[in-house]
């Protein structure tokens, strides 16, 4: 319900109200923190998980380790953008923040549909196999989103009717989406560019006054309602997991396990870039503790196939998730504070 239906819906909503002249800016901080950081986290995080669940006797193959590293790394863009709205950051760190939750999303699931199907031998695990894979997801995604978006706008640009707007952006957040999925490209990257295309070109040229009025407000409201839809299924997702004493303890060690692999997927990015690009002070620490976990991470863990270990990913995802959305949610505005002030 989430990945094939939910998720189009709200990285579009996401997508459509950030501005793109502000992306620019901080492009290639955005670029290499959603992509870079999203490699060096679920590397820490698998290689991290196969050493920690061996230490409980619950040892699974390291492939599948990485796969849970690919589900845990990408921070969830609903609940960081809804977190951004109640803290006062400087522009430039809300702009990473956001952009970066847009767009990591979308490289994560391209990376973990990659190791799932070296897992179940659906591919080659060679590197010109795996490279063209991901090219084919990643920059099939833009290439269609670009598309998708451009022949919406003109459609909108058309009309002076704001319903039939609304309903032209439904479509395409929608029928984009199975339109990538048909293609085998990334759904999630074709929201968001096709999200991006429509929010600042209807910002700032042919739409008229009062179809801007009705259509952005409508998925404002869109983004709020379904964001209340997603963490309710996330509560009701507890009864699908097959809990005992030791996924427990493995969950709880796996908490801090995460949080490293967010660390330095943030930490060596900036290493990299701080020679070019200026940061805003505590940019370290607040991009890792803002890094939530939600739905996405949650649904990527459930389409998992049958195999020796599902359940223990499955219950120790959830924990993790549960930690970000609660410990780290509830705080992030202290941490912000302390860092800004």
């Amino acid at each position: 319900t989430f990945m094939n239906g939910m998720l189009s819906f709200l990285l579009f909503a996401g997508a459509l109200h950030v501005n793109l002249n502000d992306l620019k800016e901080q492009k290639f901080p955005i670029l290499v923190l959603s992509s870079v950081g999203v490699l060096i986290s679920t590397v820490v995080v698998g290689v991290g998980a196969y050493f920690t669940l061996s230490v409980f006797n619950l040892s699974i193959e390291l492939i599948y380790c990485l796969l849970f590293g690919a589900l845990i790394s990408p921070t969830d863009p609903i609940a960081v953008l809804s977190l951004l709205k109640q803290t006062r950051a400087p522009k430039s760190l809300e702009i990473k923040i956001s952009g970066e939750s847009l767009f990591n999303d979308g490289i994560a699931v391209v990376l973990f549909v990659l190791l799932l199907n070296i897992a179940t031998g659906a591919t080659s695990n060679s590197a010109l196999s795996i490279g063209v894979m991901f090219l084919r997801d990643s920059v099939g995604g833009l290439c269609l989103g670009l598309t998708l978006g451009l022949v919406a706008y003109k459609l909108l640009e058309a009309i002076d009717d704001y319903k039939v707007a609304i309903i032209i952006t439904l479509a395409l957040a929608a029928g984009g989406y199975r339109v990538a999925h048909l293609f085998e490209v990334s759904g999630p990257i074709t929201m968001v560019i096709a999200g991006l295309l429509i929010g600042n070109k209807g910002r700032s040229f042919k739409l008229s006054e009062l179809t801007k009025r009705q259509l952005y407000p409508f998925w404002e409201l869109m983004d709020e309602i379904l964001s209340l839809v997603l963490f309710t299924l996330i509560g009701l997702e507890v009864i699908a997991i097959s809990y005992n004493q030791s996924i427990f303890m493995a969950g709880l060690y796996l908490i801090p396990v995460v949080l490293l692999g967010r660390f330095l997927g943030v930490l060596i990015p900036i290493q990299l870039l701080k020679f070019s690009h200026q940061f805003s002070k505590g940019v370290i620490p607040i991009l890792t503790w803002g890094g939530l976990r939600g739905g996405i991470s949650v649904a990527l863990a459930l389409s998992l196939p049958e195999f020796y270990g599902r359940d223990l990913l499955i219950g120790v995802t959830y924990s993790c998730v549960v930690f970000s959305v609660i410990v780290q949610g509830l705080t992030f505005k202290k941490v912000v504070q302390h860092f800004t002030n």
